[in-house]
């Protein structure tokens, strides 16, 4: 049952809303989720309590590094897939999930101080690897990224992390109002009432899932669900 991780040191870098996002797309293809929302804002959790959440849906709260583990395995007994939304911060909770995950995400905005964060947590998928004596799925996010230009800031981190052989996703999350929007109006992305280009963010937001799904089925390591993730309008 596949474990996906969202982590990153710095906060702000869009962690819950990516995290989100595949939840709930996933939910809506009719796929089992659990959302292991182990950050202490809870921003996932009180988003559930408001929305009417997908079918096969469902939050986790109060992991700390002592329960992670257990919990990881009592989401997977009761969904196909578990999501981990972590605390912007590098400490042992977050190398506990990391050691369990199929694939990691780490998000970044297009700056030089994302930029910094993202390397703590490839430092610390590295530690892992280290200890567990195997290699660890991971890629960088690019998140908020402009939709109609690229910005200088974006073009050489994305160059920096190529060249440092990084595993980056083809896809990035666009800067758009509507991701913004799930958690004010506290719907899921389809559902959004009023939103300007919502059929892109729609579309971009499956870009991104699907080559998450993809990135899971081709991984050795990664005990794949045999439901087929299907997106749908």
């Amino acid at each position: 049952m596949p474990v996906v991780t969202f982590a990153s040191p710095k906060g702000g870098v869009g962690k819950t809303t990516s995290a989100l996002i595949l939840a709930t797309e996933i939910a809506r293809s009719g796929v089992g989720v659990t959302v292991i929302d182990a950050d202490p804002e809870n921003h996932i959790f009180h988003w559930s309590e408001k929305a009417t959440v997908p079918k096969n849906f469902y939050v986790m709260t109060g992991s700390d590094q002592d329960t992670i583990v257990d919990d990881i395995a009592k989401a997977q007994e009761k969904t196909p897939f578990v999501i981990i939304d972590m605390e912007g911060t590098a400490n042992m909770l977050v190398g506990y999930a990391m050691s369990q995950s199929d694939l990691i995400i780490v998000p970044i905005k297009p700056s030089s101080l994302d930029a910094r964060g993202a390397a703590k947590a490839l430092m610390l998928i590295k530690q892992q690897e280290k200890v567990l004596r195997r290699p660890l799925s991971h890629a960088i996010l690019l998140n908020a990224a402009k939709a109609a230009i690229k910005t200088r800031a974006s073009f050489m981190i994305e160059k920096e992390l190529h060249k440092s052989d990084i595993p980056v996703l083809n896809t990035q999350l666009l800067e758009r109002e509507a991701y913004r929007q799930i958690f004010a109006q506290g719907k899921v992305l389809e559902e959004l009432e009023g939103q300007y280009k919502l059929e892109n963010a729609t579309a971009n937001a499956r870009a991104f899932v699907n080559e998450v799904i993809t990135l899971l089925k081709n991984s050795a390591s990664a005990e794949t669900t045999n439901e087929e993730v299907k997106l749908h309008a």
